[in-house]
């Protein structure tokens, strides 16, 4: 799971796995799988980093063909 920053502050845990799409319009709304959508206050960016980070620390990082 990651975390990220609801708009009124609030750290909210998302799993990254479930993340289809993200879009800013200005605020970063991150899409779903199960269509629900969150609007968060952390760039586009941050969530890749997060995401990055998220998949080496559970090694599957390893397993991707570049």
């Amino acid at each position: 799971m990651i975390d990220v920053m609801r708009l009124d502050g609030k750290i909210y845990w998302v799993n990254p796995h479930m993340i289809e799409s993200m879009e800013s319009t200005p605020d970063l709304t991150l899409s779903m799988l199960s269509g629900k959508k969150i609007i968060v206050r952390n760039s586009p960016e941050e969530i890749i980093q997060k995401i990055i980070d998220y998949r080496r620390k559970i090694g599957i990082d390893k397993q991707e063909v570049l």
